[in-house]
């Protein structure tokens, strides 16, 4: 299994190093042992927060709510949880 995520039951659990301020959102492929995503929101009031929920939300097809933010509100490194989610990870990286 990936270093980068653990799936429990209906629940998922990323490991993500974030780098805002790019071109456009999408995900880079890994970083060390995390999943690298681009963020082309600005890392001001939070908005690069919202901005990556929302990516993992769309990404994962699950409503904003399920996701959540479990480490890493001011740092590049994030953990995030997803609930409910039928969406396999291993398929961001293709």
């Amino acid at each position: 299994m990936p270093e980068w995520y653990r799936q429990n039951g209906n629940c998922i659990t990323l490991t993500l190093h974030v780098q805002p301020g790019a071109k456009k959102t999408a995900v880079a492929g890994l970083h060390g042992e995390a999943l690298k995503i681009r963020l082309a929101a600005p890392p001001v009031e939070g908005r690069a927060n919202e901005a990556l929920l929302r990516f993992i939300a769309d990404t994962f097809k699950v409503p904003l709510r399920n996701v959540e933010l479990k480490q890493g509100e001011q740092s590049r490194h994030k953990r995030v949880e997803i609930h409910g989610s039928q969406f396999n990870p291993d398929s961001l990286l293709d």
